[in-house]
């Protein structure tokens, strides 16, 4: 099946909210670009009206506007190629596609080959993850990857020294694509499934439980990132709005969760939490 590419023309500001909205009607690729952003849906999902009525929706924020271009799926990389830049968290990591030439003055370096899967650090939500998982101290941890798209957050705690590293996602797409990145950076302690939080198998308990998917998927899978973490084992989570913080930090504080840190970036928010044990 061929693809979507949407070229939306609009304000960065206005660019976060249109970004979050048409992630929740199956647009699961985004980059930006000078003037905007591009998004990416299969074509049997796309639905112009409905990008209508989201642009419509948020007029009186700025003015937007958009075309649409199919890309056949053989041309999908090529396309990417064109306008996958690598990212750099200054002198700890960089990211780049197979496309790119290694830089050794990076103490890690990622392969990753997006194709149609979320997570390729360009996004912020992303990026703040990569931080925070560099922050951590993961050799001989435990952990789980919860909605793992490229694969990315998986790769960076296998190669910070995690022990086993679990991960899933709800798109087979993004499972055959994270598994040839996986494979890509040699990462043979990372196990990788089909299906939803409730369907994969899980260990009892994790050191350490991330997920950088959407505001409203969080709050009603945050319980069972929850149920297998122990005392003393973290989450790490993103996907949200600043704004959002105080609702996502009432409902893990609901769940034995305690706020440690958070960081934003261009509005996005990734945070940290440490399971409390049960008073």
């Amino acid at each position: 099946m061929d693809f979507i590419e949407l070229q939306i023309k609009t304000s960065r500001d206005l660019a976060d909210i249109l970004i979050a909205e048409l992630g929740e009607i199956g647009f699961d690729t985004f980059e930006e670009t000078d003037e905007g952003f591009n998004a990416y849906i299969l074509e049997g999902s796309f639905k112009e009206a409905d990008v209508k009525e989201i642009i419509q929706k948020y007029s009186f924020l700025g003015i937007a506007s958009y075309e649409t271009v199919k890309i056949p799926k053989e041309n999908w990389n090529q396309s990417w190629e064109t306008n996958y830049h690598p990212i750099e968290i200054p002198s700890r990591c960089r990211v780049r596609a197979s496309f790119h030439k290694p830089d050794p003055s990076f103490p890690l370096e990622i392969v990753i080959n997006p194709k149609m899967s979320f997570g390729t650090g360009h996004h912020s939500t992303t990026y703040l993850m990569m931080e925070l998982l560099l922050d951590s101290d993961l050799k001989g941890k435990s952990v789980f990857d919860f909605g793992t798209g490229t694969g990315i957050l998986a790769i960076l705690a296998a190669k910070l020294g995690a022990a086993h590293i679990d991960a899933s996602d709800i798109d087979e797409w993004c499972i055959e694509n994270g598994m040839e990145n996986i494979a890509i950076n040699d990462c043979s302690n990372i196990k990788i499934q089909l299906g939803t939080v409730k369907e994969v198998k899980k260990n009892p308990s994790y050191d350490l439980a991330i997920a950088n998917i959407n505001r409203n998927v969080l709050l009603e899978e945050m319980s069972d990132y929850a149920a297998v973490l122990p005392e003393g084992s973290k989450l790490y989570l993103s996907g949200f709005y600043e704004t959002d913080l105080p609702v996502i930090e009432e409902k893990a504080s609901s769940l034995g969760l305690s706020k440690t840190t958070h960081r934003v970036r261009e509005k996005w928010v990734a945070a940290a939490f440490e399971k409390k044990a049960v008073e």
